[in-house]
């Protein structure tokens, strides 16, 4: 999910490092704690209902039990302040725990696949599951829902790309625990093969997540540019910027939830130095005030004719 810049928008406002961090700790920790009482309770259940769909989706719970603990240690390092080894923070640790997400999940789909595929090819160790079963599965699809609209509600607050991708696990798990209900429904109903074809749909459910989390996250670490919105709102921000008479050659590049910046800017080619220096020290600072953008290098070049088609952005 992507954030752009609109200053129309009362909500978006720039959002500091702590304040990012206390809000995905304090989201995370209430993850953690319903995915402890939803695994204890799915595996549980899933043992004594014979119920394989429950205790596939009660495998999901902990994989996101795991993936919170991800989370919590990737926010504690980005916020380190930044050294020798890393002049520009650690900001991708963020980056590198989507990544993670994203295989985590991907290895948990490709488990419930296999499982489910055995089931599959024996259909009279199929057992009837108990009733029991489906109420634990609504109970976890409602717990799951919610903890969904918390979590991205914060996540979208704070402009997190990480706790975007962990709100959005756990819409996937209350999607999975819809699909394993209907599962249940129809294997007491008199038609075992739902059950485990209920934990064959969430297998795929999860690893196709699993793999455009991490995608995404892969591209972010070979320096994906921001999005073509973001990258016109700070153009348009360094155009605007008094002193500066066009931009030419502006790239950007993730950096976690933030963006670095390299610009070209033309000014007029009559001034001083310490003059084109205060401009570009100007355009900086609007540029990190109005967007989240963690730093702009600026050069400064004398402006040419205007019929020459220069006046360009870039990604």
């Amino acid at each position: 999910m992507d954030f752009h810049d609109n200053h129309d928008d009362p909500d978006d406002t720039v959002v500091s490092p702590a304040e990012r961090a206390r809000a995905a700790s304090r989201s995370t920790w209430v993850s953690v704690l319903v995915n402890v009482v939803l695994t204890s309770v799915q595996i549980t259940a899933g043992i004594f209902t014979r119920s394989q769909a429950l205790i596939a989706d009660g495998i999901h719970s902990l994989s996101d039990l795991v993936s919170d603990f991800v989370v919590l240690l990737a926010n504690r390092h980005s916020r380190s302040d930044a050294d020798a080894e890393h002049p520009y923070g650690h900001h991708r640790f963020e980056t590198a725990a989507s990544l993670i997400l994203g295989l985590l999940l991907l290895l948990v789909g490709v488990g419930m696949l296999e499982s489910a595929f055995r089931k599959l090819q024996d259909p009279a160790s199929i057992p009837t599951v108990h009733y029991a079963a489906l109420w634990v599965a609504i109970a976890a699809l409602v717990a799951k829902e919610l903890l969904f609209r918390y979590m991205l509600r914060i996540a979208q607050h704070v402009k997190s790309s990480m706790l975007v991708a962990n709100a959005w696990h756990a819409r996937s798990d209350a999607a999975s625990s819809l699909v394993v209900a209907i599962g249940i429904i129809g294997n007491i109903a008199g038609y075992p093969l739902l059950d485990p074809l209920a934990a064959l749909v969430v297998g795929l459910m999860v690893g196709k997540m699993g793999f455009s989390f991490g995608w995404d996250a892969l591209h972010d670490l070979m320096d994906r540019a921001a999005d073509d919105e973001e990258v016109a709102a700070i153009l348009k921000t360094l155009r605007e910027t008094p002193g500066v008479l066009a931009v030419h050659d502006m790239r950007t590049r993730k950096m976690g939830d933030l963006i670095v910046v390299d610009a070209h800017l033309e000014v007029d080619p009559s001034i001083n130095v310490e003059q084109g220096h205060d401009i570009a020290v100007t355009a900086r600072e609007r540029v990190m005030q109005r967007h989240r953008v963690l730093n702009l290098m600026a050069h400064v070049d004398p402006y040419h004719r205007p019929d020459r088609d220069h006046d360009t952005g870039g990604r």
